[in-house]
């Protein structure tokens, strides 16, 4: 009867590492702003409150050209010269942790 067990109690203990893992899964934040008529300070992170240095952080004009190619510093952000052309600011950190803000979504000075 024990032997009969065993396979269950595999199948269960993989299925609570899948759940704990998912547990500890968190999300990516990016938030920009406008410093002045000209610059904009973007900072990115995760909701587990770390950071995010290194980070790709793109700006992209509404044509899909790469604007502003960049990556987050150290502190995870990234100070850039506002595009005089329609953008929106990309933030990956891969596969299913992408943010993207529309210009029309950064905050005024």
């Amino acid at each position: 009867m024990i032997n009969a067990l065993r396979p269950l109690s595999v199948v269960l203990l993989v299925l609570c590492t899948g759940f704990s893992a998912s547990a500890l899964a968190h999300n990516p934040m990016c938030e920009c702003k406008a410093i002045d008529a000209e610059q904009i300070k973007c900072t990115g992170g995760f909701s587990d409150g770390s950071g995010a240095p290194g980070v790709t952080l793109d700006v992209i004009g509404y044509d899909e050209t790469i604007l502003v190619p960049g990556k987050l510093g150290a502190d995870s952000t990234l100070t850039f010269k506002k595009p005089g052309a329609e953008f929106y600011v990309l933030f990956d950190a891969g596969p299913g942790h992408v943010v993207e803000i529309d210009q029309a979504d950064i905050e005024a000075p």
